[in-house]
């Protein structure tokens, strides 16, 4: 196997890597990042700490990453533990010291100064701890135990396996995003939630603080003019007039600021919003379609699943995730469907500045599916009922509430990013159950977004779409019996493939749906693809598609870039033709 490494592997500062402000939609002056080295230590199944520990490893990178430092596979009889030291600056004192997590993979307790701060279950969330009463003058010790079964377990994973192969991809186990202490007034701001409503030409916002009382005001900027400026409540309605709407041809965002004045004290948090609408409709021929700000608009995709050759689930830095999403831009593309992972918020941030739809996944979990259900019977046309657990490997009810609470969560989290136009619970038959009534919660939680309720085969009738997954076979229309009077989607095809010796992740044992030799005879499969099977059924009311993939994972080699991303594997004039051409009639 060869050991890839991208342009920027060697160019990390792991001293401190990763040292951007994490939270873009809730800014505020002061933070202390604690990315960088810790001690480690991997120990049996125990809750005593370690005596000793056995070396350095680099956060936020995994310990399976080679940027970790470390590279070792934690096991589900191993657990995990992390020791830093830190000493607050004095502009900190006097307030109160949130501890911030933005992603521990998967079951994790934390410790300061031998006091438990709290724990946490789930691991693509990000959570916080008020670690004030646990805090001494001089230096503080944070401990951190995790506990990750990987496969092995139930919880929701992805494509995470013990043992990669195929379309499974290596672990990650514990942190595998930023940590970063923030210090905040007794009463403060907690979080904003922001809905762009341009029918009425207002933002809905909602902001949560830590205590009742205290005085909200709000700024709204655009283009650094000032229109809104007033009191607020911490439910209302402000006016945007002369709106600029957001979309990828214009991805225009408002700066908004709120202050929260409380006697003496003060909290001042920064933010922004884009103005913009996603929904479903029918187009003037009555052909259902995918709407944005209430016009017909068609997506075209790609398949992202997040992976880096030394990072793992983490980029290497914050230039390697706008490489993505600013290459894929500059081919044409307007959308990427975040393929069941998560990513930190400074990658939705950089989609919602440069003008990138994002679908987001669900992660998936649950026992492994039975390969009949699991890509069998869908490819002949025969979707069972998704309420038979056993099937599904969701048969305990611990595990589907499980998933139910980190889905919301999930939404929660993201809410607010103005890029994200669709929530995929469930994606082909992974750990599936309930998916029409889940769709349903999802849509009546949050209206604002379309819903894929189950990406690919195991449909159930549900909100909104009618999704289909399709490598090999011939694309056709569905039915209308089975379309149901929704917009038609095609959610992954193409996986066309190419390995590139010394680009790969393994040369003998690479994975691809269709095989091509040269960069031609790639670009060609793919045109004709697209002009013989595509772009036809636009007219007949396809409404978007999701390329496989932005990138070649680990052994799977169907990307458009190399895993490394160094090189484009398809004429980018061939990609950019296509483009130009799926657009609707």
């Amino acid at each position: 196997m060869t050991v890839l490494k991208t342009r920027w592997t060697d160019s990390v500062d792991t001293a401190c890597p990763r040292n951007e402000y994490p939270r873009p939609q809730l800014v505020r002056d002061d933070w202390l990042c604690l990315n960088g080295g810790y001690d480690y230590a991997i120990t049996p199944d125990t809750n005593e700490r370690p005596k000793n520990f056995d070396g350095t490893i680099t956060v936020p990178f995994a310990i399976e990453s080679l940027l970790s430092g470390v590279g070792h596979t934690l096991m589900p009889e191993e657990r995990l533990w992390y020791r830093r030291f830190f000493t607050l600056p004095e502009s900190f004192k006097g307030r109160r010291i949130i501890l911030h997590f933005e992603a521990v993979d998967w079951q994790c307790e934390v410790y300061v100064n031998s006091v438990k701060a709290g724990g946490h279950t789930g691991g693509y969330c990000p959570f916080e701890f008020d670690i004030t009463d646990c805090l001494k003058d001089g230096e503080n010790e944070l401990i951190v135990r995790v506990y990750d079964p990987t496969d092995s377990g139930w919880q929701q994973r992805g494509k995470q396996v013990h043992k990669s192969k195929g379309f499974w991809y290596t672990s990650t186990s514990g942190i595998w995003q930023p940590v970063w202490l923030e210090p905040v007034a007794e009463n403060h701001i907690q979080k904003i939630r922001t809905t762009p409503d341009i029918d009425k030409g207002v933002l809905s916002l909602k902001v949560d603080t830590s205590a009742p009382g205290g005085r909200l005001t709000a700024k709204v900027l655009k283009d650094g003019s000032e229109i809104f400026s007033g009191e607020i409540g911490r439910e209302c309605e402000i006016p945007i007039n002369d709106l600029r709407l957001w979309s990828p041809e214009d991805p225009f965002l408002y700066d908004l600021e709120i202050t929260l004045e409380n006697g003496a004290q003060s909290d001042t948090v920064k933010s922004y919003f884009g103005m913009r609408k996603f929904g479903v409709g029918k187009d003037s021929a009555g052909i259902p379609r995918l709407m944005l700000n209430n016009a017909p608009y068609f997506q075209r995709g790609l398949l992202d699943q997040g992976y880096w050759p030394d990072g793992g689930l983490t980029a290497p830095c914050d230039e390697a995730m706008i490489f993505d999403i600013e290459e894929m831009k500059k081919l044409g593309f307007n959308m990427l469907r975040k393929h069941i992972k998560t990513e930190p918020a400074r990658w939705y941030y950089h989609c919602d500045r440069l003008g990138m739809i994002v679908w987001q996944d669900m992660i998936s979990g649950g026992k492994a599916l039975n390969p009949i259900y699991a890509g069998g019977l869908p490819n002949i046309n025969v979707h069972v009922k998704d309420n038979q657990y056993k099937m599904f490997n969701r048969d305990k009810p611990e595990w589907r509430e499980q998933f139910r609470q980190e889905l919301f969560e999930v939404i929660d989290s993201l809410y607010s990013f103005t890029c994200i136009g669709c929530w995929v619970p469930f994606n082909e038959g992974w750990g599936q159950f309930d998916a029409k009534e889940i769709g349903e919660k999802v849509k009546a939680y949050d209206p604002t977004r379309v819903v894929d309720h189950a990406s690919g085969w195991h449909d159930q009738g549900g909100p909104d779409l009618k999704s289909v997954h399709k490598y090999i076979f011939p694309v056709h229309m569905p039915t209308q019996r089975r379309q149901a009077g929704r917009p038609f989607v095609l959610s992954e095809y193409g996986g066309y493939s190419r390995t590139i010796k010394g680009h790969v992740w393994n040369l003998q044992r690479s994975f691809g749906y269709v095989k091509f030799r040269s960069k031609a005879s790639l670009s060609q499969g793919y045109e004709n693809l697209h002009i013989n099977q595509i772009i036809p059924l636009i007219a007949k009311g396809l409404s978007a598609t999701v390329y496989t993939q932005v990138s070649d994972v680990e052994f799977e080699v169907n990307g458009i870039y190399t895993y490394d991303r160094e090189i484009l594997k398809i004429d980018a004039d061939v990609i950019k033709k296509i483009n130009s051409k799926m657009i609707l009639p």
